[in-house]
């Protein structure tokens, strides 16, 4: 069992050891070794900030993930920023945004309520010189729908269900959804990557698919060798014109320790991990380092187990969303250097979530809650009973790579504790944290959804589908109902509303129990390069940083 001064004790080494690292290295040496034999071979030419019409030469940019050879089925949707530098979407810039702009696409008309018609641009080529087509289009969206399950499935046989593609000429692609489909254009285009059919339609099991990607985006993949680095050449003849930067050296840096002492030594010019609150001020006083700012959009929660008992019961729900003290997390644990989760799941910077939302402390009531749903403390030990006599003690189970979320797992056990709660902090490795919603072996665990999870509203239900948040067959009528008014919807401003009664009902007794939203702060060097795009969701290291300015304005709807 991990014991709250064990855990103290490992929390303060890993903090120690950062800040120790950060402070003894230099330039020349200092750096994880690591981080030196992950970098690929770099451009001998000189890189200047850009200016407009000012190409760059080469950036250095460290990644903390594997998304192996970007091939769609196997990358993590934490590094999507990776796999959009050589994928594009028909819509851009996300479904993040109030309203995403026709990007592979020319433009989209709603027929009716189920049909919709898109044009698809012409003379634009794959990165292996054959033309891209209205045929990919309806190629990607039928092997998404139809073929092995990815994590864009739901958007094309569920949430929308797309019945039909189907082309009705060489240009213009016809998609009829079995269900009203309001929000086709601003999150499913927005969404899903399009793929070569030339190349896909031969793939059997993608999963098992190894072959470097192939896109229509910015930058070409050239190079990829696991758990070492990857790098892109640009794409010249991009049909938004040529990327800013010629090559992209991309080491694969998983260490935190690691990853800034890379960028303090000078071996990278940029890491899209964010930095720790404990190293913001020191980074922003290095010569010529600056941090840029940007939501995330992701949320660190904490999961429950609806499956099993207490936390199958609604009011327990309610009562332990009650008791988290979620300022005193930020200000205690992230030195106030992020937000508190008050506003409850899913992200409030969303466009799609509503913005009443409230998730507030108050253990009174929560204990209120708990002795009115007869949970008492019948032995006196502090800790309340079940009416068969079982005590409510739980595991909470965090990752050892987080010391965060370890520290915040120690705050929340004292939470507990004063609504009668006993809580037993687990550190267990990273990889174990990741397949617990699979395996269900857990009563609760702290995690970061990315925000395809919280930012994305059809996402959203179907996340009470899959046994993410719900579990599809298993009774919810009070939500049931809701999701089936939205399905009916088709006008997007109504539906919208009714999101939002689904959201306020969710965080009323919520199975993800928001306990902060991390703020995206970014350190790079301002002399190497001084011309990002600040992506909510995706940090600044996006394809729109490398693209020109109108190529940007296009994009976020500023031409």
């Amino acid at each position: 069992m991990f014991s709250r001064s064990k855990s103290i004790f490992v929390t303060l080494v890993i903090c120690i050891l950062l800040s120790a690292a950060l402070s003894a290295c230099s330039s020349d040496n200092s750096a994880d070794s690591n981080a030196s034999s992950s970098v690929p071979p770099a451009s001998s030419a000189a890189s200047a900030v850009p200016t407009a019409g000012n190409a760059v030469s080469e950036l250095k940019i460290a990644v903390p993930g594997d998304a192996g050879p970007l091939n769609i089925y196997t990358s993590a949707a934490s590094l999507d920023y990776l796999v959009e530098l050589v994928f594009d979407k028909l819509y851009a810039p996300s479904p993040y945004v109030d309203q995403p702009q026709p990007w592979l696409a020319e433009s989209a008309e709603q027929l009716d309520e189920f049909n919709w018609l898109v044009k698809i641009r012409s003379g634009i080529k794959w990165h292996d010189g054959e033309a891209f087509s209205a045929e990919d289009v309806k190629f990607t969206f039928e092997y998404y729908r139809d073929g092995p399950a990815n994590r864009y499935t739901h958007h094309v046989n569920d949430t929308p269900n797309i019945k039909t593609i189907t082309l009705e000429d060489a240009s213009t692609v016809k998609f009829t959804c079995a269900t009203a489909c309001p929000t086709l254009v601003n999150v499913t285009l927005a969404d899903l990557p399009i793929l070569p059919e030339h190349i896909w339609k031969n793939v059997e099991n993608p999963r098992k698919f190894t072959e470097l990607a192939i896109g229509t985006g910015p930058y070409k993949l050239t190079e990829y060798k696991p758990e070492q680095y990857y790098k892109f050449e640009a794409n010249k003849d991009y049909f938004m014109g040529a990327p800013t930067v010629a090559t992209l050296n991309v080491p694969i840096i998983k260490d935190p320790t690691a990853i800034f002492n890379a960028l303090r030594a000078g071996e990278v010019d940029v890491v899209t991990r964010s930095v720790p609150a404990e190293l913001q001020d020191t980074f922003a006083g290095l010569p010529g380092m600056k941090i840029g700012e940007t939501s995330p959009l992701t949320i660190v929660d904490m999961r429950v187990n609806y499956d099993k008992e207490p936390f199958s019961t609604p009011a327990f729900r309610r009562a332990l969303a009650l008791a988290v003290d979620r300022q005193a997390i930020v200000d205690t644990v992230l030195l106030g250097k992020a937000r508190a989760g008050v506003k409850g799941y899913p992200h409030p910077d969303s466009p799609w979530t509503n913005p009443e939302l409230s998730t507030p402390f108050d253990v009174a009531e929560a204990n209120r809650i708990l002795e009115q749903s007869k949970y008492v403390d019948g032995n006196g030990d502090g800790i309340r009973e079940t009416t068969d006599g079982k005590a409510l003690s739980f595991s909470l189970k965090v990752a050892s790579t987080e010391p965060t979320h370890i520290r915040a797992a120690e705050l929340l056990k004292k939470q507990f504790a004063a609504a009668g709660i006993e809580i037993k902090v687990e550190v267990l490795d990273a990889g174990t944290i990741g397949t617990l919603m699979q395996t269900r072996e857990f009563d609760m665990f702290i995690a970061e959804i990315v925000p395809h999870g919280v930012a994305d509203p059809d996402q959203f239900v179907q996340s009470h589908k899959s046994s993410y948040l719900w579990t599809k067959g298993v009774a919810y009528p009070e939500m049931d109902s809701i999701i089936a008014e939205w399905e009916a919807e088709s006008d997007l401003a109504k539906r919208k509303q009714i999101a939002f009664k689904m959201q306020t009902l969710f965080n009323n007794q919520p199975t993800s129990i928001a306990l902060y939203y991390p703020e995206g702060r970014y350190a790079y060097k301002a002399d190497k390069y001084d011309n990002w795009v600040k992506l909510p969701g995706y940090g600044i290291v996006n394809k729109f940083s490398f693209l020109s300015a109108e190529a940007r304005k296009t994009a976020l709807g500023e031409s």
